[in-house]
């Protein structure tokens, strides 16, 4: 048995994949501006948790490698955060990372 691993299309950056779908272009614009905005918000919302802990660490005059240590996670993963590179965490990990150093997150809607 082979398995078929043949690309037959991809998608440019940026192109609307609703519309590469098949959806109506009007719906497909729609859906495409709902994902957008969710894309948004999700950063939005880790680089807030992401200023929270670079605070806390200036706040403490902390060198990366300590503060990695109480966060239990290593230096690499410090720096992602002061440099807010987003696409590397989860909102779960930033919360628990906060939660580490006393800093318990609420969700308010």
């Amino acid at each position: 048995m082979t398995i078929d691993t043949k690309i037959r299309h991809v998608t440019k950056p940026g192109a609307n994949l609703f519309l590469e779908l098949g959806f109506d272009p009007a719906e497909a614009a729609r859906y495409q501006a709902e994902s957008q905005q969710r894309i948004n918000d999700t950063k939005a919302l880790k680089e807030q948790l992401m200023d929270e802990l670079s605070k806390w660490i200036v706040a403490n005059h902390l060198k990366q490698a300590e503060a990695a240590e109480i966060l239990q996670v290593s230096r690499p993963r410090v720096s992602d955060v002061v440099n807010k590179k987003v696409s590397k965490f989860t909102i779960d990990t930033l919360v628990d990372m906060l939660s580490r150093i006393g800093k318990p997150v609420r969700l308010v809607i």
